[in-house]
């Protein structure tokens, strides 16, 4: 029945997307961050609708008579450069099959991250975007938020089959950088009701990702919360409503979650700590021999014998900087972070841009959220193997359509204002004109 209901309701929207890029846009985000197809049991589990949604979404965008206008900024040169010194270590990776069957994956959140940047170019485009992104991931919070509660905390919450969010980690890092867009939302509705129960939502989500047991999202989500509440105005609102969380959470969880949580002081006892150390060695002698890295997916049992310091004992990357420099090198890495900053003082130049004006306080909100998100990526991502997935791409995106928006308003401002001082310029001189002849005797 879930199968069916599916295909009815992608391919109903399908023609949809015919006249109207912007809807596959949105399709397509829904689709690559929520996976509805895994959450069925029958043809649509393993069908393409991804790669469909991707095709009619480009026909469309060609035959479009709308305004193609991609930015070009620092940060999506960064991206550029990024995307081809990835494809160029792939002809060069030493896992090469597995390497060219990423790079496709890759690619495809790659090439609709232009086709957003691209196709939105208004301010409710942005906000359907963002929403669309928060309440994609906020399906699983509220899921599994509701699962932790009634099972005690005694189990853990798992993502789909088959996805990049599959891993119990992987879930709670995603759910943590999707977090701070749920609390957009929240921030963006008007009626009582629906504030309230966004930040019912808000509090599962939490819960969703502790129940994951993963304790690189404890560290994440502690700093995504300190950021949370500093980029917040109304500071004591948000701060009660994190207290509660916490208070939730400690009634919530039992015993076998905390002892967990305190393994992070002991990681010299723990065998998983031990191997992602091993696994991040490896990153590092692969990428000293040679220039191009690895290439994708090149944690391998093979490649551990070869360059690990405990060749027998493999794991994956566990970190995002680790898993950049193990499969893509140095130079990698130094593309990977240089993008994650430029990220952030796109945020930042947005937030000033935005400053004292309450016509743009939808834009600052936004803005902010991004960048706590970044915050909640960057700092569990250093122990979660997820550099490439769409969620932290479409957030980025959202930030560069804001500049780009932005820009395009300071523009027409900037003319505005200086027409009429022109004129006012003019004026005085033909004032200053009229004047002098009645002094003269």
């Amino acid at each position: 029945m879930r199968d069916i209901a599916l295909f009815i309701l992608i391919f109903s929207i399908l023609p949809f997307v015919f006249k109207k890029p912007f809807i596959g846009v949105l399709l397509f985000t829904w689709v690559s961050l929520m996976n509805p197809h895994r959450l069925t049991y029958g043809a649509a589990y393993d069908f393409p609708f991804a790669a469909v949604i991707v095709v009619v979404t480009l026909i469309s965008l060609l035959v479009s008579n709308q305004k193609k206008n991609f930015p070009v900024t620092g940060l999506t040169i960064t991206l550029l450069v990024f995307v081809t010194w990835m494809t160029l270590t792939t002809f060069y990776a030493l896992e090469p099959t597995r390497a060219w069957a990423e790079w496709s994956r890759v690619m495809k959140t790659m090439i609709l991250v232009a086709v957003i940047l691209l196709t939105i170019n208004t301010k409710q485009e942005i906000q359907a975007l963002a929403w669309t992104i928060g309440l994609s991931l906020g399906f699983f919070g509220f899921k599994g938020g509701v699962f932790t509660i009634l099972s005690g905390g005694s189990s853990h919450v798992f993502g789909p089959e088959g996805s990049y969010i599959t891993d119990n980690n992987a879930l709670a890092l995603a759910l943590v950088t999707a977090l701070p867009l749920i609390w957009y939302v929240q921030l963006s509705v008007t009626q009582k009701i629906l504030r309230y129960g966004f930040i019912g939502l808000t509090m599962l989500t939490v819960i969703a990702a502790v129940g994951s047991y993963s304790r690189g999202a404890l560290l994440g989500g502690a700093a995504m919360f300190f950021f949370l509440w500093l980029k917040n105005r109304q500071k004591i609102r948000t701060g009660i409503i994190l207290l509660l969380i916490v208070v939730v959470i400690y009634a919530v969880m039992p015993a076998q979650w905390f002892d967990r949580m305190h393994t992070i002081d002991n990681y010299q006892q723990d065998s998983s700590a031990l191997g992602r150390i091993n696994a991040w060695g490896f990153a590092i002698n692969v990428a000293s021999a040679n220039l191009m890295g690895g290439g994708f997916d090149c944690f391998t049992n093979r490649l551990f014998v070869v360059y690990a310091p405990e060749p027998y004992n493999q794991h994956a990357a566990h970190s995002i900087y680790f898993q950049v420099v193990g499969e893509h090198g140095f130079v990698g890495i130094s593309l990977f972070l240089l993008f994650m900053f430029l990220a952030w003082r796109t945020g930042t130049r947005v937030l000033k841009f935005c400053k004292d004006r309450e016509d743009l306080k939808w834009a600052s909100d936004l803005a902010a959220m991004c960048q706590v998100s970044i915050i909640g990526y960057a700092i569990g991502g250093a122990f979660l193997t997820l550099a490439y997935y769409d969620l932290y791409y479409d957030i980025v995106a959202v930030l560069i359509l804001l500049e780009k928006l932005l820009l395009s308003k300071d523009s027409l401002t900037s003319n505005a204002t200086a027409e009429p001082e022109a004129t006012a310029i003019t004026a005085s001189n033909v004032d200053l004109t009229i004047r002098v002849p009645q002094q003269t005797p």
